[in-house]
């Protein structure tokens, strides 16, 4: 098994459920995130003060596959949250070692 974390833009989310549902990804869990990579942040105008934005909203998706779908999971992912600018995001993928549904107790890939 492993999981996939995914830092998007938060108005793809829906394109990114959307394109995970196809693929048969049954669960994920989302969280607002703030933070900044290359982009480091952006200037904005309020009230005719500038000020430095240098956590940007984002969100995280966090979704725990077989390792066979891992690929699947990758492109639809990158292909949903793209818009070819600097700040669409990153995937990570890291291996799981152990899962388990906590209401009946089943274990490895059959509790994902």
């Amino acid at each position: 098994m492993k999981k996939v974390e995914c830092i998007i833009r938060p108005f793809k989310l829906d394109d990114v459920k959307e394109a995970l549902r196809e693929i048969g990804v049954q669960g994920m869990t989302v969280s607002e995130i703030r933070g900044f990579g290359r982009q480091k942040g952006h200037t904005e105008l309020y009230r005719g003060s500038e000020y430095t934005i240098e956590f940007i909203p984002k969100l995280k998706i966090e979704i725990v596959v077989a390792e066979d779908d891992v690929e699947k999971v990758i492109e639809a992912v990158t292909q949903a949250a793209s818009t070819g600018k600097i700040g669409d995001g990153k995937i990570f993928v890291t291996p799981v070692d152990e899962a388990v549904r906590i209401r009946t107790g089943e274990r490895g890939p059959t509790a994902i």
